[in-house]
């Protein structure tokens, strides 16, 4: 992609990369659009790095992501929209899905309350938070989810045989 440089439309939420640290980014403040992944955006603000979120992208200017999960059936949660949620979630830093690079460890659904066990590529991944509030945004958008809760655990630890064969290819290490 392209770096290029927009002004903000709007005020617009944003988290600092990799700390995770809230801030808002203020209309009329120009920033230079470094990556377009999965959904969300990183741009660089006054010399610091920023992840916008696809549901904010008007505010560069951008179409924004919406979600369409079609009309709840019933009042309780479908968990295959929380699985297509979990997958318009990606590493930051890799252009793959968490759910196909097998971060996800489980999933389960009490009522309205969505239980997560996730995984990171690194215990040391300084993005882990972001990837965690990720998550928790991106699923309490599914119909009648009340709460999302998001465990980080670390065992089984990670490895690459985790992941998809789709993910695993379009990152060149199958085999």
């Amino acid at each position: 992609m392209e770096r290029r440089m927009l002004v903000m439309q709007r005020d617009c939420p944003a988290r600092l990369v990799p700390a995770g640290t809230r801030i808002t980014i203020t209309k009329d403040t120009f920033v230079t659009l470094t990556q377009d992944l999965g959904g969300t955006y990183t741009v660089n603000v006054n010399g610091n790095l920023a992840r916008i979120d696809g549901t904010d992208a008007d505010a560069l200017g951008l179409e924004p992501l919406t979600f369409d999960f079609g009309e709840a059936d019933g009042d309780g949660v479908d968990e295959a929209n929380v699985w297509e949620a979990l997958r318009t979630v990606y590493d930051p830093e890799i252009p793959v899905n968490v759910v196909d690079l097998g971060l996800i460890y489980d999933c389960r659904i009490e009522g309205h309350t969505v239980a997560i066990d996730m995984t990171l590529t690194s215990p040391g991944c300084g993005m882990g938070p972001v990837l965690l509030d990720d998550v928790k945004y991106r699923v309490a958008k599914v119909p009648n989810v009340e709460e999302v809760q998001v465990e980080l655990v670390f065992d089984p630890p990670w490895g690459r045989e985790m992941m998809s064969e789709e993910a695993q290819l379009e990152l060149g290490v199958y085999g």
